[in-house]
């Protein structure tokens, strides 16, 4: 399944996570993928928000994993400095938690099947452009939930 979503701001990028991050369940994987400054990070922030996080939240590059505990625990990976070959995941997308992945296409084959794939398409300084695909159903409750 597919959909498309706008976004006007960094501000609309932290409630869309938000409103993903309050229906999340446990062991939901969100692979985002997206070029430099389209918003990453910034989906991510919202997400925690959603599941109630309160520390601040910022990209993982230099250590790859930072977990936050909220109404569950969230998984925040950054991969872009690592390969598919180099270490294991799938302990983390069964803990019950949420695993959120920044620049997962470096790791595709190590994502669970049916997991949210978004792709962030920085339009100009404010303005993102999101494709969302799912295969599982289980996450049409989030996509319906923005």
């Amino acid at each position: 399944m597919k959909k498309e979503i706008c976004i006007n701001s960094a501000d609309d990028m932290i409630s869309l996570g938000e409103a993903m991050g309050k229906v999340l369940e446990a062991n939901m994987v969100i692979a985002l993928d997206g070029d430099l400054g389209a918003g990453k990070t910034t989906l991510t922030k919202g997400i925690a928000k959603g599941l109630g996080i309160t520390k601040v939240v910022n990209s993982p590059t230099f250590v790859i994993m930072k977990i936050y505990e909220g109404r569950l625990t969230l998984y925040h990976l950054d991969v872009y400095r690592t390969n598919d070959s180099e270490f294991e995941l799938s302990e983390y997308f069964e803990m019950g938690g949420v695993s959120v992945i920044e620049w997962s296409r470096y790791i595709e084959s190590l994502l669970p099947n049916g997991c949210l794939h978004i792709y962030i398409a920085r339009l100009d300084d404010n303005k993102r452009q999101l494709w969302l695909e799912w295969e599982d159903k289980t996450y049409d409750k989030v996509v319906e939930a923005l």
